[in-house]
């Protein structure tokens, strides 16, 4: 209850200022995606040698403590610059904040979760995980309502003030049980992680799990930047201020994190249960594959529900996402039960950070490419359904990887007392 409830601060602080990045990236549209996320790739490549020494010298509690506090004063730091956003400019501004949010994302919630595989055991994260990532939906869907609710009375800028506030209700309980299971018999809380600070590179050559991890990663943001690219594409084309650009993608990541929601609390924790965590690295895949296919044929028209057009392509966005984070998240983080505590850290660090960005550059320019080729909506879409296909065969490969450890049973009957 804890951890989900921590979870829920961090997402709820994330998700507040999502969509305060997403407007000023809608600002510039997808022709400007490559020199953002360029940028956040070289400063992941800085930071992974400063992360890994961390790790390796720092208890725990130290780690959560600064990191957490880090991004905590940065966002008060930032509230100045966007009461000046129109002074500075979007382009300017956003490479800046596009940069840090995207930092903060990946090495807040890396952390959380490389913390959550330290102190669950791998049949313990296959009964859990769904409702400590549940958790954290709560936060992504609670985060864009009270940022679209507050930006209409207060603006953008004070939106920071009241991410740093969740963030830090977020750590205070971190840090509570990091103290609690530090005092468990065989917990190895109190002692650093040790080993080298480029140990994340290292493992990524010498462990075939990690391998699968970081080419399933590389596919897996292909489909979700292409979409994220597309949609930034539509914001420029239909919305013309801050304000209502940060209003759609609230909506956007509201309708999204609602459907991951309903997804953990049924399919996903089901299938974790029953049939391991490597049927939730596949499924997601294989329905990207049939999303994609049907964006190539059906194009980038409207789809009417309720009376309402809704863009495909927002539709396609909201599907792919809310199966990454309310089914493949999960099952990623109790496969990361089954390795060694240091690729627990350091491992999934570089995966989920540099390996996740540069996937990002790549994807990005090879849609600003495409489309000066002429390459339409139609093109891309069947470029990323065959993305998809060597996704669904690299997530087979990875959770049934030879290099994990045994995977404990869980009793159906367990796994259903812990649900009520």
């Amino acid at each position: 209850m804890l951890s989900a409830l921590a979870f829920f601060f961090v997402m709820t602080s994330y998700y507040i200022i999502r969509p305060v990045r997403d407007q000023l990236s809608g600002a510039v549209g997808s022709q400007s995606l490559p020199l953002f996320y360029g940028a956040v790739f070289v400063v992941m490549l800085l930071l992974t040698p400063l992360f890994g020494m961390l790790v390796a010298r720092f208890r725990r509690r130290q780690l959560l403590g600064w990191s957490y506090s880090f991004f905590i004063l940065c966002l008060l730091a930032f509230v100045p610059a966007f009461m000046a956003q129109e002074r500075i400019g979007a382009r300017e501004l956003g490479v800046l904040f596009f940069v840090w949010v995207s930092v903060f994302n990946l090495f807040v919630v890396s952390l959380f979760w490389s913390f959550m595989a330290d102190i669950f055991t791998s049949g313990q994260a296959r009964r859990v995980f769904s409702l400590v990532a549940l958790g954290g939906m709560g936060g992504a869907v609670f985060g864009p309502g009270l940022s679209r609710l507050l930006v209409q009375l207060i603006g953008v800028a004070p939106l920071l003030l009241v991410s740093a506030l969740s963030l830090s209700l977020s750590l205070a309980l971190l840090l509570r049980l990091s103290a609690s299971h530090a005092r468990q018999p065989g917990s190895h809380g109190e002692e650093a992680v040790g080993g080298s600070l480029w140990a994340g590179i290292k493992e990524l050559w010498s462990r075939p799990f990690l391998r699968y991890m970081a080419l399933l990663m590389l596919f897996g943001d292909g489909i979700g930047t292409l979409t994220y690219a597309l949609v930034a594409d539509y914001a420029k084309a239909n919305f013309t201020d801050a304000v209502a650009r940060t209003a759609f993608y609230s909506n956007l990541d509201l309708v999204t994190n609602i459907f991951g929601a309903v997804m953990q609390v049924s399919l996903t924790r089901w299938l974790l249960i029953r049939h391991g965590p490597g049927w939730g690295l596949l499924l997601p895949a294989l329905v990207n594959v049939m999303l994609l296919g049907a964006i190539a044929w059906l194009g980038d028209g409207n789809v009417w529900l309720w009376g309402h057009g809704v863009p495909l392509l927002a539709m396609m966005q909201v599907i792919t996402r809310g199966f990454a984070y309310g089914m493949t998240k999960p099952a990623v983080d109790a496969l990361y039960t089954r390795v060694p505590r240091e690729t627990r850290y350091k491992g999934k660090n570089f995966v989920e950070t540099a390996v996740w960005r540069f996937g990002d550059v790549v994807v990005t320019s090879a849609v600003s490419g495409l489309r000066l080729l002429g390459w339409g909506i139609g093109g891309l879409a069947l470029a990323g359904a065959g993305v998809a296909a060597l996704a669904a065969v690299v997530a087979r490969r990875a959770g049934w990887s030879p290099d994990l450890a045994p995977d404990e049973h869980v009793p159906v009957g367990e796994g259903t007392k812990a649900s009520a």
